[in-house]
């Protein structure tokens, strides 16, 4: 017997789509002009889609296309003429090519809406040897690369990397989330209260075009010249202005993060020494800046977990729920009490 019902047979909306790399080659070769292209691959998804782009003439590239944000549009405008300056000012980092009409980058019409598209050079090297050379490199380069925006005159930034962008408003987040029991509602709440008090005593903290991510990730390092080593950057979607100390506490963060430390250890201290001594071999860090650096270590974490939670309609609940979250929380409220290692 035939469904006599009224069939809706337009498609379901997409909250998050994963575009092949076939279709971005399309966009490339039409708006970008680097054609031909001879392999566009999908390298990773995840918070942002990365393509890698391989030329008829040899050259590659990496292709980004950007997520759809709670928070509101991509920095795009301000990260890629950013990165221009600094790639011209001699700064070692993913420039991004120019589209046919001039713009350095171009709106593609996903099903979930429209999502930005840039194209940037590819980078050569590997990932950061756990080594005093590649990590001192890293934390000299992102000194550089702090004294060469100093000068920039381009588009604002859409976003100020103040305590309302890390810690108040990812807060806000995940007290939105409906699932969470009671107890870790309080432990948020009563961590983040703690914070602010302890922001509150900070005065005349350095401001600087943050990266935004400098955790090792997003950095190669090369042989240069003469034996010397070439640390390059990439991945400044989440940076803007903001206060150097979180740009510091990053690496911290991460170093902490990634042994599920409550307090350094002898090689985390070591490595936090040779990135810091290799960024102050460039320029110098104030007394104030490095007392707050561990106060950012802990509101890192929160803006972490407030962008998982902005994206809980394609990335799903389960991270919130499972023992993973609790006790990395637990571990940002010991944090709170540490004293900045200085080297």
């Amino acid at each position: 017997m035939l469904n006599t019902e009224a069939d809706d047979s337009s498609p379901m909306r997409a909250v998050y789509s994963t575009v092949g790399g076939d279709e971005i080659r399309k966009v490339l070769e039409r708006d970008f002009g680097i054609g031909p292209i001879v392999d566009c691959t999908l390298l990773q998804a995840g918070f942002n889609d990365i393509y890698e782009v391989a030329l008829l003439d040899g050259r590659r590239c990496v292709a980004r296309l950007s997520s759809r944000l709670e928070r509101g549009v991509p920095n795009v405008d301000y990260e890629t003429a950013l990165l221009r300056h600094l790639k011209r000012a001699g700064a070692a980092v993913a420039a991004p090519w120019v589209a046919k009409d001039g713009a350095l980058s171009v709106e593609v019409a996903a099903p979930e809406g429209r999502r930005s598209l840039v194209v940037f050079d590819f980078l050569s090297g590997n990932p950061p040897r756990n080594e005093p050379t590649d990590i001192a490199e890293m934390g000299a380069e992102l000194a550089r690369i702090h004294i060469l925006s100093r000068d920039y005159r381009g588009p604002a930034s859409n976003y100020q990397l103040d305590f309302d962008h890390l810690l108040r408003r990812p807060l806000a987040r995940l007290l939105a989330l409906r699932d969470l029991d009671v107890d870790v509602r309080e432990m948020l709440s009563s961590t983040a209260a703690s914070l602010e008090a302890r922001i509150a005593t900070f005065t005349e903290l350095t401001l600087v075009e943050c990266h935004g991510d400098c955790h090792g990730g997003n950095t190669l390092l090369s042989d240069g010249p003469q034996g010397s080593r070439v640390a390059s950057f990439f991945d400044f979607d989440d940076g803007g202005p903001g206060y150097l100390a979180y740009d510091l506490s990053v690496y911290l963060w991460s170093n902490l993060l990634g042994r599920q430390l409550a307090n350094p250890d002898e090689k985390v201290r070591a490595n936090w020494g040779h990135f810091v001594n290799g960024y102050r071999s460039v320029e110098p860090v104030s007394l104030s800046d490095f007392e707050a650096i561990t106060t950012f270590v802990a509101i890192r974490h929160f803006w972490l977990m407030g962008e998982y939670a902005s994206r809980l309609n394609r990335m799903g609940m389960r991270v919130f729920r499972g023992p993973w979250f609790r006790k990395n929380f637990e571990l940002v409220k010991v944090w709170q009490s540490l004293s900045t290692p200085i080297p």
